[in-house]
């Protein structure tokens, strides 16, 4: 399958543009799979990092950093199918699905490993990817991730109940959107967690220019969020995270996930790193870039890659010391009980003796 250009196919969705690298622009390319395109950015070469950005966003969101690591690594960083360039069927957005597209895409272009950096929704594909793969998988970098806790802003929680894609259509209304703007003015003059994050919120609801990608967006969220919160969670499998370097980074005053959940994920990943950037919301790598980048580039040069065998696998998911060494999880399961006469063995030895 031939690689296409489709840089002129949309309009930017984000102030931040991305840059060149050695003197060629980031581009916006496709691969169709299984009859659908799915758009991506690629730079650099080297060890793959993949970027996968959150609901509601695309590929752009990183147009700040991938500059930075194009220098020492093979960057990609796909649109999820139903975001940005990528085509937008009637079709399964859970974070297993992402994750299958994602092996796809990177089977496609002849990438076999990575460091997986996964933002919100994105997290929670990176974490699924890396439970679904783990022989593909390299480092994790949960950033503002979904997945972890129950709680989540009250705006996804709203978006998901019927009518959502009524009242969001009425977003794009030119008052409303003005109306908008003030909130978001008034939410940064009164210098609150929200108005860290209401642009970048805005920025996404921008994007829903169209019934497509209205319906795409509604379908993503409710494959993860209902009206009490976040319906899957990590942590039933996050011993599973023994021998994969995994790092936590978060904003400070994040209002759309809580930094209370960096510190859950944090406590049941083992040996797991906690970053937090204490003035930041839920889009730390806009934010503060440079930070970002001198954070990420320590966590991948000081780790080593994680190399799962089938075997070590299987004594993780047992609850075993594996070969290589790992440790137990946090709870090993209960022996299994002694084998028992059947009565009529015992029966019997009662009555004619040994």
């Amino acid at each position: 399958m031939a690689t296409t250009d489709i840089s002129g196919d949309r309009p930017p969705r984000s102030r931040l543009r991305p840059r060149a690298v050695n003197g060629n622009e980031i581009r916006l390319r496709s691969r169709t799979l299984h009859g659908h395109r799915h758009a991506y950015r690629m730079a650099g070469k080297g060890d793959a990092v993949v970027l996968i950005h959150g609901i509601g966003d695309s590929s752009s969101t990183w147009a700040g950093i991938i500059p930075g690591l194009a220098g020492r690594y093979r960057v990609i960083a796909p649109d999820l199918l139903g975001h940005g360039a990528s085509d937008k069927p009637r079709g399964d957005y859970s974070p297993g699905a992402y994750a299958n597209g994602l092996r796809d895409l990177l089977s496609a272009l002849g990438v076999e490993r990575v460091t997986l950096v996964g933002h919100s929704l994105g997290g929670a594909v990176a974490a699924q990817f890396a439970y679904q793969f783990p022989e593909r998988t390299e480092r994790l970098v949960l950033v503002g991730s979904g997945g972890i806790g129950r709680q989540v802003t009250p705006l996804l929680r709203a978006a998901t109940l019927p009518g959502a894609g009524l009242a969001l259509a009425a977003l794009q209304l030119p008052t409303v959107r003005w109306q908008l703007g003030l909130s978001v003015k008034a939410f940064q003059l009164l210098r609150t967690g929200l108005g860290l994050d209401a642009p970048e919120m805005l920025r996404a609801v921008d994007a829903l220019t169209d019934a497509t990608s209205r319906s795409a967006f509604v379908r993503t969220l409710r494959a993860v969020v209902d009206w009490r919160g976040q319906i899957g969670t990590l942590l039933d499998r996050s011993y599973l995270t023994q021998g994969m370097p995994t790092m936590l980074l978060w904003g400070g005053r994040d209002m759309v996930v809580p930094a209370i959940h960096a510190g859950l994920g944090h406590v049941s990943m083992p040996g797991s790193r906690l970053e937090i950037f204490e003035d930041a919301g839920h889009f730390p790598f806009r934010a503060a870039p440079e930070r970002f980048l001198s954070v990420l580039h320590d966590f991948i040069s000081g780790t080593e890659p994680a190399r799962f065998s089938a075997e070590e696998w299987r004594h993780l998911l047992r609850g075993r010391r594996g070969p290589g060494g790992l440790p137990r999880p946090l709870r090993a399961p209960a022996p299994d009980p002694a084998p028992q006469p059947s009565p009529e063995l015992r029966v019997g030895g009662a009555s004619g003796g040994a």
